[in-house]
């Protein structure tokens, strides 16, 4: 359809053609009535002479037409005359985003300014529960006088309820049934490319693709064909901004790949909040870009402060919610704790306690005070296939600046990289010196085999889970790292670990798993002797399957010196300590390692545990309601308040404890033997029987530890027979028995020669 000059569309005179597209013309008309000059927009003829379209046509005028926004077209009027039907909105002089972009990236102020005028347009539109669904270059305006209008709401959409209930798509498009997409090919959102429905997140997905070509003279995605650009929206993550070779704020290069998230729920949820964050990169000062294109986009933000001497690094986000890709999310986390943690000057936040905030919407600046530190890195990880697409940023708690903040899009076998530059650069930004004895130990660090990293990254999120199932998963995990890279030694101390973890807690025979990680140990060692946990971990085995005192004091005291700040090897000590009769100690050692992992459960469960075997059982109590109170159903702490109590002869919260420790456990041996231990001493012996008869037949399935069918026999005053299970154990190397001399529950058999002879063929001090 042409519109001829003179053309009269009611009181509007068609003066000459604007421009066209495929949603109608565009003519300057002149208002007979006002004397003003308009734009008049004539739809094709096809749409005009369908019903459901001329409705849903007003129904988008008046929309529109109530926004009333300085960056968004005024809409006039709406009409039909001879069956032409035509919008009046404001006549704008100037030329289209799309006609500016013709000519190359634009200047970063304009860049900024232009943003920040289209996110408060988008903003006053989903306000009113309008989403565009096709924001791009020839739908922006850059008006003469620097104003920016968006235009053309064609396609446009309510999220609430439209006019008479009709919650349809508002505007021209007919095709708005699922399954159907419905946009500018190379602007969509990936849920627009799915076809699937779409929301305010949607135009924002296309405002970054608009903000992106805008800074680069680019589209973020594009390819030969149609096809080619939509899979790459789905598939692909862009290019970082440093490579078009102009200096960036990181901050902008930031906020645009936030908007560009393939999942909705991880981009801005407001326009409002983007324009906002616009407006403090434009009113920052002294903000550093990063211009060279040789590396990755990043901002150090620098200051005459001195050094910052404490950090908490934050569970990096898994934001694609891919539970295959959690190991990776955990590992970049704990890879980058250790790394600042072996800086002498610098006080990490440990794991236990910073793993408490896993899953969780925190502000950096709040956590950083609740932890008590000066600085806080956060994270966001996202896997599409090959590529890792890692964000940072490091943040200042008490001046609530940013310190330092990275993206970084690398191929997945470049991950330990990846973990070695977020290290040093906050290093750097803490204004931290490494001494040569840092850099070394950071080089010994290095996995030759990237797939032997990932494959360990993936052993030690199954040690950390500690249940059967995940320990011997962690133990393949290890070996194949250890087949793909025999020189790197720590997968051999993860290796040792999951051994370790599977004896420890009776999931195998004390000499299936023990002995195995001892050489485990000893291969890590051989191949980096300063690794501080393999030498605890030889320590521990050492002392509780070797029995070799004097050896397994000198490996803990090596690894407290490499590592003061390892609090494994302290909650370990402990129980060196205890064996040798020197409870103070003890205790004092576990308090070390409590004041290095505050919210440690196991090591505050086992500060109490050193108060039960010194039988101060009031302060036990004490401190596993102190641990229960971080969270109620940690089994052991359950398991050894039940305990205390017994030995308190206080019946209905023992019993109350170690059947909650048995039932969460699902009748693990050790908490069932715990259990008809407290039956027998607390006046049912026929439950103690029971439960006796249970463990027989379980042990006719899988390993049942002899101390503990010892501890029950000793409950029921069965001495011959605990005893017999007591020889038993020493068969196994049980490393249970480093606690015989102290556990309370053998107080009955101190009279018996046998007792102090067990002991002392265990090397025992008696």
């Amino acid at each position: 359809m042409h519109l001829s000059v003179g053309t009269r569309l009611g009181p509007y005179e068609i003066i000459s053609p604007l421009g066209a597209g495929g949603m109608g013309e565009v003519y300057r008309a002149r208002d007979t009535r006002l004397g003003r000059y308009v734009a008049t927009k004539v739809l094709p003829e096809q749409l005009s002479k369908n019903p459901q379209a001329l409705a849903r046509f007003e129904r988008e005028a008046k929309a529109v037409g109530t926004l009333s926004h300085p960056n968004i077209v005024a809409i006039f009027d709406v009409g039909t005359e001879h069956g032409v039907v035509y919008i009046i909105t404001e006549l704008l002089e100037g030329e289209t985003l799309r006609a500016r972009l013709d000519s190359g990236a634009m200047v970063l102020r304009k860049v900024l300014e232009t943003g920040s005028a289209l996110a408060d347009g988008l903003g006053a539109a989903h306000a009113k529960g309008i989403v565009h669904r096709d924001l791009k270059p020839g739908n922006i305006f850059l008006t003469a006088d620097g104003r920016v209008k968006i235009l053309d709401f064609g396609l446009a959409r309510f999220q609430t309820a439209a006019p008479e209930g009709d919650t349809a798509s508002i505007g021209l498009d007919t095709q708005t049934e699922p399954g159907i997409v419905c946009g500018t090919v190379g602007y969509m959102s990936p849920e627009q490319v799915r076809g699937t429905a779409v929301g305010p997140a949607s135009d924002i997905f296309s405002f970054g693709i608009v903000l992106y070509e805008m800074v680069a003279g680019r589209r973020p995605f594009s390819g030969q064909s149609s096809v080619e650009t939509m899979s790459a929206v789905l598939r692909e993550e862009p290019a970082g901004l440093v490579n078009s070779g102009r200096p960036i704020p990181v901050e902008l290069e930031s906020l645009i790949f936030h908007c560009l998230e393939k999942n909705p729920e991880n981009r801005f949820q407001s326009a409002s909040d983007v324009a906002f964050c616009l407006r403090s990169i434009q009113g920052a000062s002294g903000h550093k870009t990063s211009g060279a294109p040789a590396g990755p986009p990043s901002v150090m933000v620098t200051s005459s402060r001195s050094a910052i001497d404490s950090i908490a690094v934050l569970p990096f986000a898994n934001t694609g919610r891919d539970p295959d890709v959690q190991y990776l999310s955990d590992g970049i986390t704990e890879s980058i704790i250790n790394s600042l943690a072996s800086i002498a000057q610098l006080r990490v936040v440990p794991r236990s306690t910073v793993f408490r905030y896993l899953q969780q919407d925190v502000d950096p600046q709040t956590t950083g005070r609740e932890l008590n530190v000066r600085a806080v890195l956060t994270g966001r990880l996202i896997q599409r296939g090959e590529t890792l697409v890692v964000s940072t940023e490091l943040v200042d708690v008490v001046e609530g600046s940013q310190l330092w903040g990275e993206r970084y899009n690398r191929k997945l076998a470049d991950i330990f990289a990846v973990e070695q530059e977020i290290a040093r650069k906050i290093y750097d930004a803490l204004r931290l010196k490494l001494t040569d004895e840092d850099q070394k130990r950071l080089a010994r660090r290095c996995p030759q085999n990237s797939e032997a990293y990932q494959l360990t990254l993936k052993g030690r999120y199954c040690w950390n889970r500690r249940t059967e199932e995940a320990l011997k998963k962690g133990v393949e995990y290890f070996q194949r790292a250890n087949d793909k890279d025999p020189g790197y030694a720590g997968a051999y101390s993860g290796l040792a670990d999951c051994w370790h973890g599977l004896g420890w807690y009776s999931f195998l025979a004390p000499r299936d798993a023990f002995p195995k990680a001892m050489v485990a140990s000893r291969k890590a060692l051989e191949l980096d002797e300063s690794l501080a946990g393999a030498h605890a971990s030889l320590a521990y085995e050492l002392l509780i399957y070797d029995w070799n005192w004097a050896d397994s004091e000198r490996e803990f005291k090596r690894a407290t010196e490499l590592d003061p700040k390892y609090a494994t090897a302290f909650h370990w000590y402990a129980d060196y300590l205890g064996a040798m009769g020197r409870m103070e100690d003890a205790i004092e050692q576990s308090k070390l390692a409590l004041d290095l992992e505050p919210l440690s459960l196991i090591i505050n469960t086992w500060v109490g545990w050193r108060f039960y075997l010194a039988h101060r059982f009031d302060q036990a109590i004490d401190q596993y309601r102190k641990t229960l109170e971080l969270d109620p159903d940690f089994v052991p702490a359950c398991w050894q308040l039940g305990l205390a109590y017994e030995q308190m002869a206080v019946a209905g919260e023992a019993l109350a404890a170690l059947q909650k420790a048995d039932g969460l456990s699902r009748s693990s041996p050790v908490y069932t033997a715990s259990l008809a231990h407290a039956y027998a001493t607390l006046g049912q012996p026929a439950d103690a029987r029971r439960l006796l008869q249970n463990l027989d037949a379980l042990s006719k399935q899988r390993y049942v530890p002899a101390y503990h069918i010892a501890v029950i026999h000793a409950g029921l005053g069965e001495r011959s027979a605990a005893f017999q299970w007591l020889e038993a154990a020493y068969e196994e190397r049980s490393h249970w028995l480093v606690y015989l001399k102290a556990d309370p529950r053998f107080g009955s058999l101190h009279s018996d020669t046998r007792f102090w002879d067990l002991l002392h063929r265990v090397g025992l001090s008696v």
